[in-house]
């Protein structure tokens, strides 16, 4: 019996091992068959995390986007003669990312002109394809935010519109800008901690001026009163450290557009704001060649009317804070106005991350507040007249408020015969320019350029995109509406009290719009203001009720992320990458005299200097596009020893106390010539060095060189 019962028992062990076998096996083949696609869930760096408690993931990178820094037509002025000569300041991507261990969202500002749909469309098709970050970024979760400087190289548009005046498509340009936007966001990843975030706001007076007063004034008189200017004086700033308190970086939205530096300059720079970010950074000990640093982005807001310039007349092409009045008080004022309010900050953010992305085709899109749809895009007569201020055309064909029931022969019978003129003769090309209902769906606006139905190839590809991106960032108590457009004041504050409204009972209580974000269509005003046709106005491309339908989408999105609900994809704008054309000639080869090297002087620095002096040095070079020394530098200033050792590198070419201008002789020769401005430096002794690229007319193969001064001496 007792030996009967032991082998029950032994059979029982077995059964029992053989049925975990089988178990293991199922389990592993249901694990084989799972749905295994990449979520944004959290990693083993998310422990801990919790947005509730006020404890995010915080990470930020920066890195170079200038791009090429000579011969390229430059973004925003839209003339033609303004084209790349040289860097004041380099350009930069500031990239920062939040997370609740939930979700993640990205912030991008960069220092380029606008944001065009494409380098959108690439920047997410490389994070998508990267095997770690696309496991959490895409285009839903990014948002890329132009600040809007117009001394920066353009031609990264893959529309007309926006490439013709830089001559085409630039494609090296276009690389630099998306790949410099990837590797900011990839250290940003990189550097991911758990830390906190502080918010802070308050108001920032002359620091911009309404340039179009009288379409402002056409707003309600009831809604102006609820505000003390006719600008949007709102500043609002993020302060991002980690638990253990180290300083991460500092986000701030202020609304003024970056053009104190006007159109005859064509030195590359970040305007106002760049040279915020740069006092801000150099007050922190950034290292722009170093991967894990302090990152200070003063992002663009609503600034579609807001200049800088009206104090002080057109805008020079001075980048010297000395005799450029506007820029110093525009950049310092927004510097000392952002180092208080971090300095002050005290209400720590708390609450989840979220976001919210659809693609609209305004073209068609039904507005039910106004029970009509928006419109294929146009550009209106006074367009023509250019930005009051900051660029105003010097031979407008339209003055400014020019409305279709202005137009009068009686009165003025040239502004009449154009108006009527150039339609007629776009009509006969594109005859659908003169449909009844395309005319009638502007109202006011009298139609200059027919953007949105106007093509110039067999493809019927237009002018400026018709699909656009909406999309909102929830980072706790903050919400970020991302407005692919110029923004003016009124509509800036509309846009932020409808996300406001909409997110009640969420524990949002603080809205920024995040102008030029992910695409690029001009500008946006109120309805009000749009009939009074100002630039603004006319550039409104979408027709009269554009605003009400970002408004309607905005609020859509916040009522999806208050819900938990998902936005579905519908309609995504078309790749046009394979579409590109470029009329620029590129750089053929470099020559130089047979007596001399590249990198040697052609002239050299004094041998004495006072402090405060300017100290100047010509190079033989090669042309500045043949490298556009990403993460590096085309010059250095060396203070050195009695026997010439070198001490430090005190400055480089994106310090703004430097200038490197390149300068074509001849055929192919180049000459460089570098300033450096001294009031900051100390007594010692220095030498001025330039690193640059030739291109060989026999074999076309580009190669490095390197040229030094002589030393002399500050005192």
């Amino acid at each position: 019996m007792k030996k009967s019962s032991g082998n029950l028992s032994h059979k029982k062990r077995k059964l029992v091992i053989a049925l975990i076998i089988l178990t293991a096996a199922m389990s592993a083949t249901c694990y084989e068959n799972e749905d295994v696609t990449p979520r944004m869930t959290q990693n083993s760096s998310d422990g801990g995390v919790s947005g509730e408690d006020g404890i995010y993931l915080v990470g930020s990178g920066i890195y170079d986007i200038t791009g090429p820094a000579a011969e390229v037509g430059m973004m925003g002025f839209a003339v033609m003669e303004q084209k790349t000569s040289g860097i004041h300041m380099r350009l930069r991507s500031r990239a920062f990312i939040i997370g609740d261990g939930n979700k993640r969202v990205v912030f991008v500002s960069t220092d380029t002109g606008m944001m065009f749909q494409a380098v959108k469309m690439k920047v997410a098709e490389k994070l998508q394809s990267d095997p770690e970050l696309g496991k959490y970024y895409d285009e839903s979760n990014v948002c890329l935010s132009a600040i809007h400087t117009h001394s920066g190289p353009g031609g990264y548009s893959h529309y007309f519109m926006y490439n013709v005046t830089i001559l085409g498509f630039i494609e090296d340009n276009f690389n630099v800008i998306v790949e410099g936007i990837y590797e900011s966001i990839k250290r940003a990843h990189n550097n991911l901690q758990p830390g906190k975030i502080l918010i802070n706001t308050g108001t920032l007076d002359n620091c911009g001026w309404q340039r179009s007063d009288f379409a402002y004034q056409n707003n309600p008189q009831n809604e102006r009163d609820l505000y003390k200017s006719n600008t949007d004086t709102s500043f609002t700033l993020l302060k991002l450290v980690t638990l253990e308190g180290e300083e991460v970086g500092m986000i701030n939205w202020f609304a003024v557009h970056p053009t104190n530096i006007g159109p005859e300059n064509t030195l590359i720079s970040g305007d106002n704001k760049g040279y915020a970010s740069y006092l801000f950074e150099r007050d922190k000990g950034t290292d722009y060649q170093a991967e894990r640093t302090f990152v200070a982005a003063f992002a663009q807001a609503n600034a579609g009317d807001i200049s800088p310039n009206v104090p002080y007349g057109p805008a020079p092409d001075s980048i010297d804070f000395k005799t450029n009045t506007g820029l110093h008080e525009v950049t310092m004022r927004q510097y000392e106005k952002a180092v208080a309010l971090y300095n002050g900050a005290a209400e720590y953010v708390k609450g989840s991350v979220d976001f919210r992305h659809e693609y609209k085709d305004m073209r068609t899109l039904f507005v039910e507040e106004k029970n009509c749809v928006t419109c294929a895009a146009a550009m209106g007569a006074s367009f023509a007249s250019g930005s009051p201020s900051d660029n105003p055309s010097p031979a407008p064909l339209f003055p400014p408020g020019v409305t279709r029931d202005s137009i009068d022969w009686t009165e003025d019978a040239k502004t009449a015969f154009l108006a009527e003129f150039f339609p007629a003769v776009l009509g006969i090309i594109w005859p659908d320019t003169l449909d009844e209902a395309y005319v009638e769906c502007h109202e006011e606006k009298p139609i200059l350029i027919p953007t949105g139905i106007m093509a110039l190839n067999l493809k019927n590809i237009p002018m400026t995109p018709q699909i656009m991106p909406v999309q909102v960032l929830k980072v706790g108590s903050l919400i970020i509406a991302a407005q692919p457009t110029e923004v003016t004041t009124m509509a800036g504050r509309r846009l932020k009290f409808s996300v406001l409204d909409e997110m009640k009972g969420s524990g949002v209580k603080y809205a920024v719009v995040a102008g030029l974000a992910n695409s690029y269509a001009s500008y946006m005003a109120t309805r009000e203001e749009y009939a009074m046709q100002s630039y603004a106005g006319a550039c409104t491309q979408f027709g009269p009720n554009e605003l009400a339908a970002f408004q309607q989408e905005f609020r859509r999105l916040c009522a999806a992320m208050k819900k938990g609900e998902k936005v579905e994809k519908v309609i995504t704008p078309p790749d046009l990458s394979g579409e590109q054309h470029n009329f620029l000639p590129g750089v053929v080869f470099d020559d130089k005299p047979v007596d001399v090297e590249y990198g040697d002087t052609v002239v050299e620095p004094a041998a004495e200097y006072n402090i405060g002096d300017t100290v100047e040095a010509v190079f033989w070079g090669g042309h500045l596009r043949n490298n556009p020394m990403i993460q590096k530098t085309f010059l250095e200033i060396v203070k050195v020893d009695e026997q010439g050792n070198d001490l430090a590198v005190v400055a480089r070419d994106w310090n703004p106390e430097t200038e490197l201008r390149w300068k074509r002789d001849g055929i192919a020769y180049s000459k460089i010539t570098i300033r450096w401005r001294t009031e900051n430096a100390s007594r010692g002794m220095y030498v001025i060095r330039h690193y640059g690229y030739e291109k060989s007319g026999w074999t076309g193969r580009i190669s490095p060189y390197e040229g030094e001064t002589k030393p002399f001496t500050l005192q």
